[in-house]
């Protein structure tokens, strides 16, 4: 079974949890990492640094002091699960033969490297066309049920 990691789910729910909030009132607030664990259960000091990770890569502005926090760096339409799941995890490789590092010792010889190669691409193709916008509920009292790996799961 193909499964994202927790702290994938826990950034997608955070950037669910941000899209909503700009749904709510309107425009992007900046929302502090501690409403954000709150809000889902999240273990704070853990939620802290996937924020900062998603920060560095782009997808979420912080900023510091008493109204401070964390907005989405561009609209939620424009963030795909995709970005998150690489930003936060690295590239996305379901098997060990297709990777950044080339082909590994059974190269010459394997005849599923192709097939696993479209699966992977697949699976990259599904998880760029969900946006966080999909998954934000746009309802003031939206439920706040975590994801826990239910985004993706694919019965090998």
């Amino acid at each position: 079974m193909l499964r994202l990691t927790k702290k994938a789910d826990y950034g997608l729910m955070a950037l669910k949890f941000l899209a909503e909030q700009a749904l709510v009132t309107g425009s992007p607030v900046a929302q502090s990492a501690k409403d954000i664990a709150d809000a889902y259960h999240i273990p704070p000091q853990l939620l802290a640094k996937i924020l900062q990770t998603l920060t560095r890569g782009g997808i979420l502005v912080s900023t510091a002091g008493t109204n401070g926090g964390y907005v989405l760096a561009r609209s939620a339409s424009e963030i795909t699960a995709f970005d998150v799941i690489r930003t936060i995890d690295g590239p996305l490789f379901i098997t060990s033969c297709i990777t950044i590092h080339g082909t590994c010792d059974l190269a010459g010889h394997c005849t599923i490297k192709e097939p696993l190669r479209k699966v992977n691409d697949s699976i990259k193709d599904l998880l760029t066309d969900i946006r966080v916008s999909d998954l934000a509920e746009p309802q003031d009292n939206a439920v706040h049920a975590p994801l826990a790996g239910g985004l993706v799961s694919i019965a090998m």
